[in-house]
């Protein structure tokens, strides 16, 4: 056993997989974030659009002392009657009529991919092992969402890929027509709103005929609304805004619990059907402290007052950053994304942008096209929204400022 001895001890024994941030925080309030050097920080990274309600929402605080001090985990093996609560809620604000709870979003995402395939087997067709997923996704990082999304620095070095894992290509319609026609497809996943790849927002029309085109063959339509479900888009899920493109399957996590570790697989009994007895499991998966927080966390986001908010709060993003563009069109290429899932396509490189940013005190979170992406707490107020797009204007004036004297 090694022993630590510089003065970077506490990580010394992390396994070198994250290339982290010279911060660290010892508490939050809201939208901000109070470093261990007593700086502060707006915070629209929101751990990765997962604090939903914020840092320390104190409904949830309470939620979470009350249930910790009754019962934390029992195990599935017994009823959990938080769970049933939580899925009620669920199943009735969503088009499932069922749920599987998990521990993260690439959980569900794992989940989704077992129902799909079961549900083909149980119909007596188990040669229907065929997932399509998309350029630029991102599903996490277990084995099989790494396959699904098919990025080739979450695959390479892990031995052979899965079979029956593809990806499309958006835009190239006649590829997706076929791939869904094939007699061997179990199913399609997708971002409504793709996070880790830069923000894009798929068309509702394309949604819709995606759910059209896989009720016509028979194959399963699910959606990682992992990152942009749970009200960051102005609607409970982002499919939403696609009247007539519901899933059959769907992932739920990050900012259903809040920031407590949860997630969720939703589906129709129907697609579901595979899913008996022994199918599937998962040890702490629904345990009642998660589920009680969950339930609060749900109950506070599907609420008009926070969706209103989130409409509002984007809808100033959406002109104030826009007008930043206009300003600054040798820092700022796009503007993009859904609700607070916003995307800024940069010319000068993102990470360093990011610093830039983090000199000004603003937490923003990377992507991929160059993206920094925004993603704040849901109730974050007009006010603090002006104070980001300030900093983020000093932020544009220092990158300038870098590009002219190189």
């Amino acid at each position: 056993m090694s022993t630590a001895t510089s003065s970077n001890a506490s990580q010394h024994h992390i396994m070198g997989v994250y290339n982290r941030a010279p911060l660290a925080f010892e508490r939050g309030r809201g939208a901000r974030l109070f470093s261990t050097e007593g700086g502060e920080y707006l915070d629209c990274v929101a751990g990765i659009a997962t604090n939903g309600l914020g840092h320390a929402h104190p409904v949830l605080v309470d939620v979470l002392k009350a249930q910790a001090e009754k019962l934390w985990h029992v195990s599935n093996i017994y009823r959990i009657p938080e769970q049933e609560a939580l899925a009620d809620a669920i199943c009735a604000a969503t088009f499932g009529d069922v749920v599987f709870f998990t521990n993260s979003g690439t959980e569900a995402v794992e989940c989704a991919l077992k129902t799909a395939r079961k549900y083909h087997s149980a119909n007596g067709q188990p040669e229907r092992i065929d997932i399509y997923g998309f350029d630029g996704s991102f599903h996490g990082r277990t084995y099989a969402a790494v396959n699904a999304s098919g990025n080739p620095s979450y695959v390479d070095g892990f031995g052979p890929r899965l079979p029956g894992y593809s990806q499309l290509t958006f835009g190239d319609h006649e590829a997706i027509k076929a791939a869904i026609a094939s007699p061997t497809t179990a199913a399609i996943i997708v971002e409504p709103v793709q996070g880790e790849g830069g923000a894009r927002a798929i068309p509702t029309q394309c949604l819709k005929g995606l759910r059209e085109l896989c009720d016509e063959h028979g194959v399963l339509l699910i959606y990682d609304e992992v990152q942009c479900g749970m009200g960051r888009t102005g609607k409970l899920f982002a499919h939403e805004w696609a009247e007539g493109g519901a899933p059959h399957i769907m992932a739920v996590a990050k900012a259903l619990g809040g920031g407590f570790p949860i997630g969720a697989c939703l589906a129709t009994t129907e697609a579901a059907k595979g899913m008996t007895v022994a199918a599937h499991g998962s040890t702490f998966g629904g345990n009642p402290l998660a589920m009680a927080v969950g339930k609060a966390a749900f109950d506070l986001i599907n609420s008009p007052e926070t969706l209103d908010n989130v409409n509002t709060v984007a809808g100033f993003f959406t002109q104030q950053l826009n007008g930043l563009k206009d300003r600054f069109p040798d820092v700022i290429v796009d503007i993009r994304g859904k609700g607070l899932l916003i995307g800024i396509k940069l010319i000068p490189n993102n990470r360093e942008f990011m610093v830039l940013a983090r000199d000004q005190h603003l937490l923003v979170a990377g992507g991929g096209d160059n993206c920094v992406r925004l993603l704040p707490p849901l109730n974050l107020t007009i006010e603090e929204a002006s104070e980001a797009v300030a900093k983020l204007e000093k932020a544009c004036e220092v990158a300038r400022a870098k590009a002219s004297a190189a």
